[in-house]
């Protein structure tokens, strides 16, 4: 798709950098607030204009989604695979004696390169319970992972790249 040369894209583009998050922080604050009064829709708009502008130098890249349907699939992954590591976490502070298998670290090795695919990458571990990310290599080619109960370390690894790498990969590379 060619770039459109519309005039006042560009000075459009400088007052509204990201208008997805600038719509997404309106309703977000209509939400919070509970009310669609014209102060608050006022002030919505306000922030939703205001925290792109203050933020832009903080997002490395403009975002790419390379397979918008890709998002889906791995959205319904993240919320199945949060719900059964919460599930499994209960069990564990609720019967500690159930433990299986150690704490641990995991080293990945990560083919996505995308700092914005990596970031999602981040917060899917993040929330995810039983999982933090601990450290990402200088070359960003390496992840290391504390995981909860650790049994097979390549099992794991494989099913990080399988399960969340590779549908980031679709969705940003």
């Amino acid at each position: 798709m060619k770039p459109r040369n519309d005039p006042l894209q560009r000075p459009l583009k400088r007052v509204m950098p990201a208008p997805m998050l600038s719509l997404a922080l309106l309703v977000l604050w209509l939400l919070l607030n509970r009310s669609l009064s014209a102060g608050h829709i006022v002030l919505g708009t306000l922030l939703g204009l205001a925290i792109p502008l203050l933020t832009a130098g903080l997002r490395p890249l403009p975002v790419r989604i390379r397979r918008p349907g890709t998002i889906l699939r791995l959205a319904l992954t993240v919320v199945a695979d949060t719900t059964r590591s919460n599930i499994a976490v209960a069990r564990l502070l609720l019967a500690p004696g159930r433990r299986r298998h150690p704490a641990g670290f995991v080293h990945i090795p990560l083919d996505v390169r995308d700092p914005n695919a990596l970031a999602v990458l981040a917060m899917i571990v993040c929330i995810t319970p039983g999982t933090a990310w601990a450290e990402l290599s200088l070359d960003r080619s390496m992840l290391l992972l504390h995981v909860l109960e650790v049994n097979d370390p390549q099992a794991i690894a494989a099913d990080v790249k399988q399960r969340y790498e590779r549908p980031l990969m679709e969705i940003f590379e």
